[in-house]
């Protein structure tokens, strides 16, 4: 009998242990960058130009795709083993101990479970405006008072102001690069943040787009052992948004708490194996960073010849003022085939980009001009120029 008996890891353990934590995970929907561009969009063309939801063009590196190749066989384990290896190749990278790191299919479900654990009637939530929304939903469904702070001048957080707006706060987020302007906040004004919070919040920094840009990381925080949660992907510079795959990284003790809201999941093998053989890349990283902003500054330059304008990013994607309700100009793209991101109430002519490959950008700013210039609109009655969809019981105005 003893020589059949089935290890139980710790991670597998915990979520036996709290299965009323678990049930009441799963009873929430996590909200996340493809559902929320789904929910802002008609429907699209699978060949049209697809810049509306931070994709990456270029997908999984060669390894990575060679990686996915070989495990596929093994698809119909959950591989465990597999699971432990990625986070020691990532405590590794971040020079971090292996019980500083968590992975996830991708971050949005450690964001929503962090929020949901940290956030309550009694704790509110506060985060940038515009900002991504993911967070604010989890908030939301934590009865969580959201408080949504303005950007200052230079499109960075607000840290004195998110500080003020909320002493009974239990999570501050902090997206740099931000989604959607593309924009920083420095690590100083981060540290800041983490010095003056109210004792028992935390700081949850979303470092999806990090890569693409030269800030430096507040792992080094975590290092530190503060009150701070670091998210990261592999959907954005690393081109895996379809096999899942992201980690967060914080003190055990922060992480036991989010592991026990959680429950145990098993990873995609796929997503596993293509983030382990990315990490190895040495050249992926910097070479994507250099495409990235080589194209972005070509479409940079052309929206200043002709007169545009835009909030300048250091990421993946930016906001450009459309100069009308950004459903006109969302529809009006998308009769050339362009798919174009959503917009955010607080600048309601802005409209999200998406940096594709230089084709693609080249037909965006072919079919942007066309729209500009008054030779193309909305094919869509003006019933429909403003209509609401309705995203897991929270009503979105497109």
């Amino acid at each position: 009998m003893s020589a059949n008996r089935i290890a139980v890891s710790p991670s597998r353990r915990s979520f036996l242990t709290v299965s009323a934590a678990a049930s009441a995970a799963l009873a929430f929907r996590v909200i996340s960058e493809p559902m929320l561009a789904h929910a802002a969009r008609r429907s699209r063309a699978h060949d049209g130009i697809m810049i509306d939801a931070n994709e990456n063009p270029l997908g999984p590196c060669a390894a990575a795709r060679d990686a996915v190749a070989a495990i596929t066989p093994q698809g119909g384990r959950y591989s465990d083993w597999l699971t432990d290896d990625l986070v020691k190749q990532l405590a590794q990278t971040e020079s971090v101990k292996p019980e500083y790191v968590q992975v996830f299919p991708g971050s949005s479900e450690p964001l929503h479970h962090t929020v949901s654990v940290f956030a309550s009637p009694k704790r509110s939530y506060i985060t940038a405006d515009p900002g991504y929304e993911a967070g604010m939903f989890a908030a939301e469904r934590a009865n969580a008072r959201v408080v949504k702070v303005p950007l200052v001048k230079d499109y960075a957080h607000d840290v004195p102001a998110m500080l003020a707006s909320a002493p009974d706060a239990g999570v501050f987020y902090i997206c740099t690069p931000n989604n959607p302007t593309g924009t920083l906040t420095s690590h100083s004004a981060i540290e800041q943040l983490v010095e003056k919070k109210p004792k028992g919040s935390v700081v949850l920094v979303d470092e999806a787009y990090i890569h693409f840009s030269d800030a430096t990381s507040a792992v080094d925080l975590v290092r530190a052992d503060q009150d701070v949660l670091v998210l990261r992907t592999f959907s954005k510079i690393y081109g895996m948004a379809g096999l899942r795959c992201g980690a967060i990284f914080g003190r055990p003790d922060l992480l036991e708490r989010v592991q026990h809201y959680a429950g145990w999941n098993a990873m995609p093998v796929t997503g596993l194996v293509a983030a382990a053989a990315s990490l190895k890349d040495s050249h992926l990283v910097p070479e994507r960073k250099r495409v990235n902003r080589e194209i972005r500054s070509s479409v940079f330059a052309w929206l200043d010849h002709n007169g545009y304008s835009y909030v300048p990013s250091e990421s993946n994607c930016f906001m450009l003022d459309a100069k009308r309700p950004a459903k006109d100009m969302i529809d009006a793209m998308a009769t050339q085939d362009v798919h174009i991101g959503r917009s955010w109430p607080l600048w309601p002519t802005y409209v999200r980009i998406t940096v594709g490959t230089k084709p693609e950008m080249e037909e965006f700013q072919a079919a942007f001009h066309k729209v500009m210039s008054g030779s193309i609109t909305a094919s869509v009655p003006s019933t429909s120029r403003i209509r609401k969809r309705r995203l897991d019981g929270i009503v979105l105005t497109a």
